[in-house]
């Protein structure tokens, strides 16, 4: 068995685009005008789910209960580079887990609307360091 996550949408041809180049995904074969199916591209692309995007009448309404986490080397710079493909900023990058955990996110939209977020650490964890101990 494997996981398939699905995104809603109008727009396919725009989505597609959008996260083929935010994710290094590649678009396969369009089998029917409702649908499109993405997965990452062969050579070097990162390890991800395939993705669904699926066309549906209704508008997005309130906050996704499922969302992506893209977790890049440079949080930063990515979510600049995803702005310019067309993704939106939704608020302020949220700094809550810094002091404990080192982490940062940026919760963001792509351009129709479905929430994302863009993590990143900005220090190892403790338990990711070496100890002092030599262990």
């Amino acid at each position: 068995m494997y996981v398939k996550v699905v995104l809603d949408g109008h727009d396919l041809d725009a989505l597609a685009s959008f996260w083929c180049a935010a994710l290094d995904y590649e678009q396969l074969g369009i089998w029917d005008e409702s649908y499109r199916s993405l997965r990452p591209a062969a050579a070097g692309a990162a390890d991800g789910p395939p993705l669904l995007l699926q066309r549906v009448p209704e508008q997005k309404a309130g906050k996704n209960r499922l969302h992506l986490d893209l977790h890049p080397d440079d949080g930063p710079a990515t979510v600049k580079r995803l702005a310019a493909l067309g993704a939106s900023l939704v608020g302020e990058p949220n700094t809550e887990y810094l002091d404990a955990f080192g982490t940062t996110f940026q919760i963001m939209a792509d351009p129709e609307g479905n929430e994302f977020c863009v993590v990143w650490r900005t220090r190892p964890l403790e338990r990711d360091l070496p100890s002092s101990d030599g262990e």
